[in-house]
């Protein structure tokens, strides 16, 4: 069974060579994580972009991530792919990571549909053989034709859009981890584009979304976490924490 745990996890970055003034200000109008001096190294600023975290997913979990930018989602995403090392705390996966933040990586403007195809699949973590198993799922879908065998350059922006969803939702996701969900294009692929991924979605064993959109939260996930300046301050059912998120971004208007 798939599972995530993160136990009094928190991430730092450093910022090397800052001005006294930069430092000032940085104290002074902080925003997202905490901005403090490293006690180690008194000329260094820190931004603790996590803070004490603590999460336990199991096998079936949908989470959507809700907060204000800044607030740590994206670092939360990238420190259970593993982009991230924790500085202190424990991170335990069971189970494959796919994660998603970026549909097309790798892409290369003058290699064909085809050979972009190829490239992306690899790095999202398909063998070459499941990549040429599923290249007619990928034609048929992306209705790119002929395109295929020429460089993306001759694409629009919609046709990437359209070959990058194709290639991203064909791969079997385990953990699958996603920053803003994945664009689809025009309206009318957009329309095919949901049972897709609505099928996507459920053919994961966890699924961890971080996003601004209470509707994609609200239709993909069962439950939800409300992050502040790098730190988990509730997790619950999705409509109770986005009505506490709208309430603290109301509190902090009228404030």
């Amino acid at each position: 069974m798939a599972t995530v745990i993160l136990e009094h996890v928190s991430v730092e970055f450093p910022i090397y060579g800052s001005r006294q003034s930069l430092r000032k200000a940085l104290f002074e109008r902080a925003t997202g994580g905490l901005v403090s001096q490293d006690a180690r190294q008194h000329n260094h600023i820190v931004v603790k972009a996590l803070d004490d975290v603590q999460l336990r997913l199991e096998e079936g979990d949908r989470l959507g991530l809700v907060g204000h930018n800044g607030a740590g989602k994206s670092t939360l995403l990238k420190v259970i792919a593993g982009v991230y090392e924790p500085v202190s705390g424990r991170v335990l996966v069971d189970g494959k990571i796919t994660p998603l933040f970026d549909t097309m990586p790798g892409l290369d403007s003058e290699d064909t549909g085809y050979e972009n195809i190829v490239t992306a699949g690899l790095l999202l973590g398909m063998s070459r053989s499941e990549i040429e198993k599923r290249i007619p799922e990928i034609e048929q879908f992306s209705e790119l034709g002929e395109y295929l065998s020429l460089p993306v350059r001759t694409y629009s922006s919609g046709m990437q859009t359209r070959l990058g969803f194709s290639v991203a939702t064909a791969v079997h996701p385990g953990i699958l981890l996603m920053d803003e969900g994945i664009g689809a294009g025009d309206a009318r692929f957009a329309e095919r584009a949901t049972q897709r991924m609505k099928d996507f979605i459920g053919r994961s064993q966890i699924m961890i979304l971080a996003s601004h959109s209470d509707h994609m939260i609200r239709t993909t996930c069962n439950k939800a976490a409300l992050m502040k300046a790098g730190r988990v301050l509730n997790v619950g059912p999705v409509d109770d924490i986005l009505a506490e998120y709208h309430a603290m971004i109301h509190h902090g208007a009228s404030g």
